[in-house]
């Protein structure tokens, strides 16, 4: 079983518990108005595809029923943090390359999410050998 870890009700729970929504961190026109219909279709329908880190927006349906975001990797299906909408994601693509993981990280290993990324996580991510 798969557990996620919810950023409200802060403790683990069955992945069957969670929606995927989507890409996380879309900013909607200020003046949906004087928008293009161009521009309000990518709005609407474009979304981001990456093969690597992704951001994206999960609902706890059966639990809290909030919306928080996930950082996750599209290649090998690892969660590597979840945070509070409103939140800045600690991990992204450019700090990976960099190797700027702050502390904290919540890392997917073996079916279950731990706080505290380890080098060996990290490097797991990031396709490198420990």
């Amino acid at each position: 079983m798969f557990l996620i870890y919810c950023p409200y009700c802060e403790e683990h729970r069955e992945e069957e518990e969670f929606r995927p929504k989507g890409q996380a961190h879309i900013a909607r026109p200020k003046d949906p108005e004087a928008c293009s219909d161009e521009a309000w279709g990518d709005y609407l329908f474009f979304r981001d595809n990456p093969r690597g880190i992704h951001h994206e927006l999960w609902v706890h349906g059966v639990g809290c029923r909030k919306f928080f975001n996930v950082t996750r990797n599209t290649v090998t299906y690892e969660i590597l943090e979840t945070y509070k909408m409103g939140e800045r994601p600690r991990i992204t693509a450019e700090s990976l390359a960099r190797g700027d993981i702050q502390g904290n990280v919540q890392v997917a290993g073996g079916g279950q999410q731990t706080v505290g990324a380890t080098n060996a996580a990290v490097a797991s991510v990031k396709g490198e050998q420990a």
